[in-house]
């Protein structure tokens, strides 16, 4: 059972768990609304809006129309890195990596309510600070390799278990298959983030019931 947190906001003790969805990169705003839609009904608990390199207007356009897909879906919408589009677009939260900006000052900015993610690649401490600084859930990884971005540092199961105690969900990235689901749920992934384990599969819709189902095991 996943949980995507109610309208009056998350709070830490709140668990949200199951499949993290990352949208493709792609200028196609019917395109990517048409891919998407039929996911978000399958138990998607998160959809995280990540578009490197388009032009402003595009990632407005593309933001807006995935928010209305979104809050029909009762599915929450997280910006990646822009926490100014997020703000503009009324999504739920925003994710920032270590370059994309201060997690306090986006919490300020978005409020108590918002879901605001950070990525602790492969370190306990920087996980902790960002709880510290007001994050809801950190994302560990890249666990296996992946395509979907350059990585040059892992992360090992164990560091999901260590980071236990932080008391929000931990998210696992970074060549996520449904195989390797189980495994690193049992290690204490509360959700798995994944874009092309989905999006280049021949069937998405299975692909994604393929990754809850490691939830149930």
């Amino acid at each position: 059972m996943n949980s995507r947190w109610p309208s009056d906001g998350p709070t830490r003790d709140h668990a949200a768990s199951g499949l993290y969805l990352i949208t493709p990169e792609t200028p196609d705003t019917a395109r990517l609304l048409a891919r998407v839609a039929p996911l978000l009904a399958e138990g998607v608990t998160w959809l995280q809006y990540r578009q490197k390199g388009a032009s402003a207007p595009l990632r407005l356009e593309q933001a807006r129309a995935l928010q209305a897909l979104c809050v029909a879906a009762g599915v929450p919408l997280i910006i990646n890195d822009d926490v100014e589009l997020a703000a503009a677009v009324g999504a739920a939260g925003v994710h920032l990596g270590e370059d994309d900006g201060d997690l306090a000052a986006a919490r300020a900015r978005l409020g108590a309510a918002a879901i605001v993610g950070a990525s602790c690649y492969d370190e306990l401490a920087r996980a902790r600070r960002a709880v510290a600084a007001g994050a809801s859930y950190v994302a560990f990884g890249a666990f296996f390799p992946t395509r979907s971005k350059a990585t040059t540092r892992r992360a090992s199961p164990a560091l999901l278990a260590n980071a236990a105690g932080l008391g929000v969900p931990r998210v696992a990235i970074g060549g996520i298959t449904p195989d390797n689901t189980p495994a690193l749920a049992a290690a204490g992934a509360d959700l798995v983030a994944v874009i092309g384990g989905v999006f280049d599969a021949a069937d998405p819709v299975a692909a994604v019931r393929a990754y809850l189902r490691g939830f149930s095991r």
